[in-house]
């Protein structure tokens, strides 16, 4: 196993696990009324760091790719 390959697996964990996250607090949504602003919030922060790591990645590539 190289670098590249343990970085492409925390990706996809990353990607798995934020899209678990966002459905269980859409499922979770749609059944609680009292906690639906809890659900929403926890719903958006999942999204903002679906995007964070996203942009890591990317700027990851960027640079390496930059200086090879």
């Amino acid at each position: 196993m190289t670098v590249d390959d343990i970085t492409t697996a925390f990706m996809i964990l990353i990607r798995a696990g934020a899209a678990a996250r966002f459905i269980f607090c859409m499922v979770k949504l749609m059944g609680a009324d009292e906690d639906a602003g809890r659900y929403k919030r926890r719903a958006k922060n999942v999204v903002l760091f679906w995007i964070i790591a996203e942009s890591v990645w990317t700027i990851r590539d960027l640079v390496l790719f930059y200086y090879r």
